[in-house]
């Protein structure tokens, strides 16, 4: 991954860890809340939080601005012709080694939520129910449990450009309920493995993922059950038990 070509993509000065979502190029990008997101806050909770800080122009700093602005993208971004960081028409993701799915399948899921928390686990066992959520629901139900964000930061690099494979770390704080259960305020995070195959613009076809989704959901569930307040309706202000506390 050359710099030239990172410095192309312009990591905005607004955002020093994304690129494609300011400027010239994204004018007509159609963004879900109507405009661009703002990572102030989350950004602040990864310079916090993070272990490894990354030289500037470095192969780390530059694939882990590409997984950022890469989660930018999938998740912001309503048309998939306006994905920078991936080619739309190739572009396929792989999570623990199950089918591959292109962007119009994640989007028939639900959202890249329902995509990470799949689980093997008979529905009647599983916390969350990727089935039961939309990508509305879901989003609403993580902002609440995680007000601050759920960022990420890269911990290794092992091989570079055409196929990137490094090692991960998504974390976030639980300071909302989650399914029923209390908030915890205690830090909630999980490990991974991550491949990127990407074409000469740099831009991923193909991108794998390898963690367990039970390390984020075991955390989700250390706090006390929360009594007559459950599902995604479950916020500090409309639970009685939460209410005054």
């Amino acid at each position: 991954m050359s710099t030239s070509n990172m410095e192309a993509s312009g990591v905005d000065q607004r955002d020093k860890y994304r690129s494609y979502m300011y400027g010239d190029g994204e004018k007509n990008t159609q963004w879900r809340s109507g405009a661009p997101p703002n990572y102030d806050v989350v950004n602040k909770l990864f310079e916090e939080g993070r272990t490894k800080i990354w030289p500037a122009g470095s192969l780390e700093e530059r694939v882990q601005n590409l997984l950022k602005t890469f989660e930018m993208e999938m998740s912001h971004k309503a048309n998939p012709q306006d994905f920078k960081s991936v080619d739309p028409e190739k572009f396929t993701f792989v999570q623990n080694g199950k089918e591959p799915l292109s962007i119009e399948d994640i989007k028939k899921m639900g959202g890249v939520y329902n995509v990470d928390l799949q689980s093997s686990l008979p529905e009647e066992f599983q916390i969350y129910k990727p089935a039961e959520e939309t990508a509305e629901s879901s989003h609403k139900l993580f902002t609440t449990t995680f007000p601050r964000g759920f960022t990420i930061e890269v911990l290794e690099v092992y091989s570079g450009p055409p196929v990137i494979a490094y090692k991960f770390r998504h974390w976030a704080y639980m300071e909302g309920p989650f399914k029923g259960y209390a908030p915890t305020g205690e830090l909630v995070q999980f490990f991974g493995i991550s491949i990127f195959r990407v074409d000469e613009q740099m831009r991923i076809v193909k991108a794998e993922f390898f963690y367990d989704p039970a390390e984020l959901l075991g955390g989700l569930t250390k706090g006390a059950k929360i009594e007559n307040c459950g599902g995604n309706g479950a916020t500090t202000s409309s639970c009685p038990i939460l209410r005054n506390k």
